[in-house]
């Protein structure tokens, strides 16, 4: 594996509150998730058919646990990312899976799991900063949301009928609030591996594969731009039909997101050690969070009512066809 062609110079966040990194879009999103009809039912229902044990096993039964004597050198990034954030050492397994990937799961102990080929591809300073995105989900309380993310998308593609109408309305809230909180945990992870390029590129290669000399950092991020600033109303439409359906906001967004929280000097004011403590009160920007809610919650609304409406008109089609039949 490559090393950075940078060094890190390394500054201990003692203290960090995972508020200083989350994204006000996260917040708003997942006040808004709550505020779902039947969310809690629907989370009580999911988790009731599983528990904290067989979901833990799922995710674990065919991965490696990393530690001083398996993948050393991923433990020893790891430990340093867990000082660099201040935060408990969870476990960490690898799994043998070819998507550059990795993910945090877990209920009442959470875990995290990093893809074997994340490991192929990314040097050491990239993989710090997935290690610390990890974390940062966990820090942030997002995994419990994560997991059953993942849990009613696998149960959507098996026709299980917990899946039913008010658990698609939920999962289309949960997928867009589990897009937003990648913008969080994108900061987590460049704070934790404390060098920005390295961020930038380890999106470019989640984005397209390929090795530092097939790919151009400064062609990247010009993407990125033009791919935010560019295009009408229609061209807009199409971005959010892209994005249903899928956990994750394009890479190359992402990639802005971070350059513009940087530039905004957010990243440089927390190394300098001006961040919340946990413990200090905090309450983020009520109204714009609140309107941001409504906001949210409307569409998930809508979106179940159109999820009803096809459902019908589906029905009234196939009836129509038997009608018709000779």
């Amino acid at each position: 594996m490559p090393e950075s062609r940078l060094p890190r110079a390394r500054r201990i966040l003692t203290g960090i509150d995972s508020s200083t990194w989350e994204h006000p879009a996260d917040r708003a999103a997942l006040m808004a998730l709550r505020r779902v009809p039947a969310f809690d039912t629907v989370l009580k229902k999911v988790f009731g058919l599983f528990g904290e044990k067989p979901i833990r096993l799922a995710f674990q039964s065919n991965a490696v646990r990393a530690s001083e004597t398996q993948f050393p050198w991923i433990w020893e990034r790891y430990v340093e990312v867990c000082e660099t954030l201040d935060a408990p050492r969870f476990e960490l397994f690898v799994s043998q899976t070819p998507l550059v990937n990795a993910g945090a799961y877990g209920m009442e102990k959470p875990f995290i799991v990093l893809n074997s080929g994340a490991l192929r591809l990314l040097d050491k300073e990239e993989l710090t900063w997935l290690l610390g995105h990890e974390l940062g989900h966990i820090m942030s309380g997002h995994v419990l949301y994560r997991t059953m993310t993942v849990l009613l998308l696998q149960l959507a593609q098996m026709g299980f009928p917990v899946v039913g109408l008010a658990a698609r309305a939920v999962l289309v809230a949960l997928l867009e609030w589990n897009r937003k909180a990648e913008l969080s945990s994108d900061r987590a992870g460049l704070l934790a591996v404390q060098n920005p390029e390295a961020a930038l590129k380890a999106f470019m290669k989640l984005a397209g594969g390929g090795h530092e000399e097939e790919t151009n950092l400064n062609e990247f991020l010009v993407q990125a731009e033009e791919y935010r600033t560019s295009g009408d109303a229609a061209d807009l439409v199409f971005k959010v039909l892209n994005l249903l359906g899928t956990t994750h906001p394009f890479h190359v967004l992402r990639a802005a997101e971070i350059r513009d929280w940087i530039e905004a000097g957010e990243y440089d004011r927390v190394l300098r050690g001006e961040y919340r403590r946990r413990g200090e009160a905090y309450e983020p920007w009520r109204e714009d969070l609140a309107e941001a809610a409504r906001s949210y919650r409307e569409d998930a609304q809508d979106l179940a009512r159109q999820f009803g409406e096809a459902l019908r008109s589906a029905r009234e089609k196939i009836a129509e066809t038997f009608r018709a039949a000779p």
